[in-house]
């Protein structure tokens, strides 16, 4: 009586005919993707989960800065927090909408001009113009927006002569002849720092566009304005909602442009936050405090991106 031993399993030939890869290498090369990602996974972990959990046990705690904080899962705190500041909330998002508006009106134009109406050669100079802010302090930035509309100085002393000021004074826009210490001057400071986040997106999307489209649209007999409102806009909308999220998003939490710009009364959200972590010492407060801010921008973020189609972004 005679025995058979079963037969290997035939190795895998590799496409190029070469020596099949032992079992060890085929294991290292299956495993390589998750140790590339380690060390994102590690510096999330890090520097965002542990300080997002350390915020939420902080929220919840109760105390004093010299008996010390324990958690006593205080939730009224956040509600406290969003009584308090309420309006504070309310001009981070009406100004911080605003600026974003004001950064699409200006920076469309500005980029669709670099796409379609600039040479290559220029258009790599106008790039770096629009950068050009980012190798200088956004404190900087800020505190000489403050010098340009100072009281005396030749933007206000122009709009004093236009009337324009009587028109935003109206509006409550300002206050007399003054544009420092109001809503418009922080606006104008939010506009013009967070303008670079709007056209780099719109730049990108826009300059993906096949000129062949356009000149299809013109064949067809269609007007520049029509063809820019059926061609070009829908196609550039990933760069439309790429560039309004990363405005409004670090402009909601801002306190720069409040702080340097502004008066008592345009105080945002984020002063409130800075106020409770280093003048009051209130820690739980300025942790509901940022944790309400993050919750509120999410939630309008996850409607905005529902009502534009997030597979675009694609």
């Amino acid at each position: 009586m005679t025995t058979t031993t079963p037969a290997a399993p035939p190795q895998a030939v590799p496409p190029d005919g070469g020596t099949p890869a032992p079992p060890a290498a085929r294991s290292r090369r299956r495993f390589t993707p998750y140790w590339l990602l380690l060390p994102g996974v590690a510096w999330l972990v890090v520097f965002f989960a542990v300080p997002m959990v350390y915020q939420a046990s902080t929220s919840l705690q109760t105390g004093s800065l010299e008996d010390g904080f324990r958690v006593t899962w205080h939730l009224a705190t956040y509600w406290d927090a969003l009584v308090e500041y309420k309006w504070h909330f309310v001009r981070s998002f009406g100004y911080a909408a605003t600026a974003t508006v004001l950064c699409l009106a200006v920076g469309y134009p500005l980029a669709y001009t670099i796409a379609f109406r600039t040479s290559r050669r220029w258009r790599s100079v106008l790039l770096i113009l629009v950068i050009a802010p980012f190798f200088t302090s956004f404190l900087i930035r800020t505190l000489a927006w403050k010098t340009i509309l100072s009281d005396g100085g030749p933007v206000v002393g122009a709009l004093n002569t236009l009337h324009v000021l009587d028109v935003t004074s109206a509006l409550g826009l300002t206050s007399g002849d003054r544009v420092l210490a109001t809503p418009l001057a922080v606006v104008c400071g939010l506009t013009y720092n967070f303008l670079p986040f709007m056209i780099l997106p719109l730049y990108t999307s826009l300059e993906r566009i096949d000129p062949r489209l356009h000149e299809a649209a013109g064949d067809l007999y269609a007007r520049p304005f029509t063809t820019f409102r059926k061609v070009t806009f829908p196609i550039s909308l990933p760069g439309v909602v790429a560039g309004t999220l990363l405005t409004f998003i670090p402009a909601s939490g801002d306190y720069i442009n409040a702080q340097l710009l502004g008066s008592p009364s345009e105080q945002m959200v984020g002063n409130g936050i800075q106020k409770q972590f280093l003048n009051v010492l209130d820690y739980p407060t300025a942790a509901a405090l940022s944790f309400i801010l993050m919750a509120l921008i999410l939630g309008m973020v996850t409607v905005y991106m529902r009502k534009a189609g997030t597979e675009e972004l694609v």
